[in-house]
Formats: structure tokens, sequence, C-alpha cells
């Protein structure tokens, strides 16, 4: 058995042409070396596995395979000089470094000095490293690679090209992985290599290092079900299941697909996110113009625009808020799986919620005049005279009372000015015959007294009230609402109710004195029910609270000598027999 070799380091990029994803920084460095213009200092920055070494070992063979004297096939190794500044930072590594600089290569035209992850350089070692990047010796070029541009101080900057790579597509990421499969000799499923491709985020590395263990894995079938398995991601078809049941309001179906997906291992944190995701890119599915934003394969995306056809948006935008919603709660839950669960269930919900909040269709009206079929109690005439008994006419009316349909109500009131909706009620409340009372009997006598009744006292509810009030009477019930507080255990209020005696200024204003801010807000807040009680009591709805903060100016003296003595001297008379004793001044 052969010695491995992972693929990233087997189909390492040995060109400008095999780098994935950077066409542009290639071209400009290929650029570069055909016209001679090659800089001294050059910062290759970007996130991991994109590669930023790779294209500077690609560029320091070729600026040294531009003499036709020299074997293509040559790598220069010799000339190439990698340092890792993570663990070589100090000032003396970058000395050490600046004395090899001044020594000229023996084979090749430049000696490259490759400073990776440079952003940890001290910054006294960054200061010693200024002049020597600023001029360095003909032969030396400088290509300085990291991950965190925002490290490297200005001055540092200001002296080099920037060149800053990418994030790998999942596209390219794809096609290169199916690229190796085919060389590999590895029937590796589309779906697979694109879960790959998106696991790796962007970094190329990663997404090689993935691959070999899908393939360890899996042998040489690689299918998108062992890489979900394998890196705990759910498959697209779990999301499209999983949305048909919610959309369909089949929560728990959906509950119990989650804990069957929860049993084979897979986070649930990752799930919702995953959910969030799914419905954003059924979204997308729903405008041409967006679909391109998709990052799956046809085949999925097929099915994307299947489901997207069968849900409408305002359900995907109410499930997303609902998603992020919980989501957020997850991480800081005790219980976060009842956190996923409680979520599936408001998604299932949110078709029925709709339902309920829907409105019966009314028929618009079109400006002609709908036919009403009356009563036969509205075409007939009440005749005392008749000789047919009271209850056979009440039987006969509750019979035919039931042909005014509630669509002719509607129309009824749809057809009615909004000035005269109170006149109408008052009609209905006073149509006799509907009551089954004739418009001449005693019945009808009784049924106007209380209709009347009723009108006064509503009138009586809604009329302002404005009885005098005199301070005899403020403090009256002041002290009874003191009494009630003190009955309901409220001895906060108490407290501030018995601070000051009420103050009626203006006949309507109640001025109150406190002690300090704190006293104002705390009565302030509970000021409404207080309100309430005495206008209610008092019978005037025009009482206002004013509380005042009582500040009491203390006067400060100055004593001087005279002053002490004479307060002295006023306590204890027998200080002055011992002043003039001893001849003492003040």
């Amino acid at each position: 058995m052969g010695e491995f070799v992972v693929s990233a380091l087997k189909y390492r990029p040995q060109t400008f042409a095999d780098v994935v994803g950077q066409q542009a920084i290639t071209q400009t460095l290929q650029n570069a070396i055909d016209q001679g213009k090659i800089a001294k200092a050059m910062l290759f920055c970007g996130p991991r596995g994109v590669g930023k070494t790779t294209c500077a070992r690609i560029f320091a063979k070729k600026i040294n395979s531009l003499e036709t004297t020299i074997d293509p096939n040559e790598d220069f190794a010799f000339n190439v000089f990698e340092l890792d500044a993570a663990s070589n930072n100090s000032v003396q590594d970058i000395r050490t470094l600046i004395e090899q600089v001044r020594i000229p290569p023996q084979k090749g035209t430049y000696k490259v000095y490759i400073i990776d992850e440079v952003h940890m350089l001290s910054s006294a070692a960054f200061n010693a490293f200024l002049k020597t990047l600023e001029e360095p010796p003909k032969h030396a070029v400088f290509i300085l690679a990291t991950t965190e541009k925002q490290k490297i101080i200005p001055t540092i900057l200001s002296r080099c090209q920037i060149f800053d790579f990418k994030r790998i597509s999942i596209k390219d990421a794809e096609d290169y992985l199916a690229t190796i499969a085919q060389r590999e000799g590895i029937n590796a499923a589309s779906e697979a290599l694109h879960l790959i491709a998106q696991k790796a985020d962007g970094a190329m590395r990663d997404a090689l290092s993935i691959f070999d263990r899908m393939v360890s894995y899996s042998g040489t079938e690689l299918s998108a079900k062992h890489v979900s398995v394998n890196l705990n991601i759910l498959d697209y078809d779990s999301y499209l299941g999983i949305t048909d049941m919610v959309h369909a309001g089949d929560l728990h179906q959906a509950v119990l697909r989650f804990n069957e997906l929860i049993d084979l291992g897979f986070d649930g944190y990752h799930f919702i996110n995953g959910l969030a995701k799914h419905f954003r890119d059924l979204l997308m599915c729903q405008n041409q113009g967006t679909i391109k934003l998709l990052e799956v394969s046809a085949e999925t995306a097929s099915k994307f625009e299947a489901q997207a056809k069968a849900i409408p948006a305002s359900f995907l935008l109410q499930g997303l808020d609902v998603i992020n919603q919980y989501a957020l709660n997850y991480k800081g839950s005790l219980n976060p799986h009842l956190q996923v669960e409680l979520c599936l269930m408001q998604l299932a919900s949110l078709n029925e919620s709709e339902k309920k909040k829907a409105k019966p269709y009314i028929k618009p009206f079109d400006g002609q005049q709908p036919t009403l079929t009356p009563s036969k109690s509205a075409l007939t005439p009440s005749d005392s005279s008749t000789d047919v008994p009271t209850n056979h006419k009440n039987s006969e009316q509750q019979e035919e009372q039931p042909e005014q349909t509630e669509s002719t109500q509607v129309v009824e009131a749809i057809l009615t000015p909004p000035e005269k909706q109170e006149e109408v009620k008052a009609e209905i409340q006073l149509d006799l015959s509907a009551q089954g009372v004739s418009g001449l009997s005693l019945s009808s006598l009784r049924v106007q007294k209380e209709h009347q009744e009723k009108a006064t006292e509503h009138e009586e509810k809604t009329a302002i009230h404005e009885a005098q009030v005199t301070q005899e009477l403020l403090e009256l019930h002041w002290n009874a609402y003191t009494q009630k507080m003190t009955d309901s255990g409220s001895r906060n209020m108490v407290a501030l109710l018995g601070l000051d005696i009420p103050r009626l200024k203006n006949k309507t204003e109640i001025h109150l004195l406190v002690q300090n801010e704190t006293n104002r807000v705390e009565l302030e807040k509970n000021s409404k029910p207080l309100l309430t009680y005495l206008r209610e009591h008092l019978s005037n709805d025009h009482l206002s609270l004013h509380v005042q903060v009582d500040v009491k100016e203390e006067k400060k003296f100055v004593y001087t000598a005279a002053d002490k003595y004479e307060e002295l001297r006023k306590k204890n008379p027998i200080i002055e027999d011992f002043k003039q004793a001893f001849n003492l001044e003040y």
C-alpha cells in the first residue's frame, strides 16, 4: 500500500491557471510578470484556504523562470524562504531575516520571502522591518500573507501592493471537486459535492479535506445521504417535507419528524437556522430575477420552484419572522428542544390564524337600489277593532318575522348615511310591532316608558358633571380614599396621601406638596384611580391633581467669634466671669 497523500497537497495548483476562484488576482500577477513590473513588497490578504500561499509560491517560481537558460522544471525551492510570523514574531527574528536578505541568490533572479500570518508580528518587529520593506535589495521580493489585514499597522500597508483574495464560491468549489472525483475514479453525486462545498464556507483547502473524509467513509460511491449523515447536515428533502407539513397545518407530523432527526444526531440549532434559510430560498424562487441567488443544484432548484408555487409569500414572510424569534431564544433557553417544537407548532398554525382573521365577503354596492321583500306585518295596518285574539296575532307575527333576512339588514345598514345611524337605532328600539305589541295597547305605553327611561339614563351617564367642590368636601373624600387604601393594604399609597393636606385652588385644581421628587413621581404614577374616585364622589369631572415638591431654603449663617461667645454666654452666664477674671478676648 502506497503512502496516502491528502488531496489538498496532491492537487495543489502549480500554475495560475489551476488556482480556483481567484481569476482577477492570478491574471494581475501574470500580467505583472509578463510586463516586468514586479513589485518588491506585496500583501496577500483574505480568508483561510483560498490560495494566498499557493499564489505566492507560483509567483516566486515564475519570476525566477524568466531566464531562458534555466530549466523550466526547476521549482527554485532554494530561492523561496517561508517564515511563520506566528512563531517567529520577535525583533531578533526580523533582524535575522534582514541579514539573510543582503545575500543575493546563487541561481535565479530573485529571492522571495513569504511571511505567513504577518499580523502576528509585534510592534517592535514591524518597526524593525519598515526600512528593509521600503528599500529592499534588487534581488529581494517580499510577499506578506494574512487573514486579518486590519491588525497590520498602516506604515506597512502603505509600502505594499495589496491583493484581496475572496471566498471561493460554492459553484467553483463544486466544479473543482467534481474534477478531482473524476481523476480519482469516484462516482460522486452533484448534490453530495454541493453539500461539501457549502460546508467548506469558501475555503478550498477545507473542501478538499472534507472530500477526503467522505471518500474514506463511503468509498467510491459518494451520495448526498452519506455526506449529510457524516457532516451532520440536513439534506434539502428533509426541509422540503417539513415545510409541506407546517403549511398543511399538520403540526403533529412536523414535530414527530423533527424528533426523528434529533434521534439521528442532528442539532436543533442547525435545524432551525437551516429552516430559515429554506424559507428564504423559497421566497427567492417566487421571482425570476432572484432565482439565480439560489446556490443549489439544478435538480434541487426545480423542487424548490415547485414548492414555492404552492406556498404564498405571506406565509413565508410570517414564517421567517417566527423562526427568527425562536432562533434568538434558542441559545438562552433552558429547554432549547422545546423552542424548536414551539416554532414548528406556531408555523403550522399560521394558516389557521389567517382563516380566523378573514372577513366574510360582501358584494360591493353597484349603485342600484336592491329589491327588498317587505314583511306582511309592514303591508297590513294594525286594526284594533279586529276580533282576532292577541295570542293569535303574536304567533302569526313570530312566524312572519324571519322573512327579513340578514343580507337585507346588511344592505340597509350600508345604504344608511352615518349621521342617521343613531336615529335608525332609536326607531328599531321603538318598533312595537317587532316586539309583538299593538300601538294602542297598554303594553305599548309600558314599552315607550321603558325606552324613555333608558334614554334618560344614557344621557345622565354621558353628561359632564360639574358640581361645586369645597375644601371640606375634598378633605372628607380624600380621607375616605386614604382609608380605602389602608383597608386594601396599600401602605405606600397611604403614606404618600398623608404627606400633606390637599388644597383646592381655582375650584377644580387639587394641589399637594411633597418633600422630594421621588414622592412626586410615585404619586403621579398612581393618581389615576385617585382622581377617578374623587371625580365620582364629588360629582365633578374637571378635577385635576397638581403635585409639587416643597423646596425649603435653609438659611446659612457665618458666625463670628463675638457671635459664638454670645451664644455660649446665653447658655452658661458663668463664662462672662471667667473671661473677666483672666482678661480674655473672644
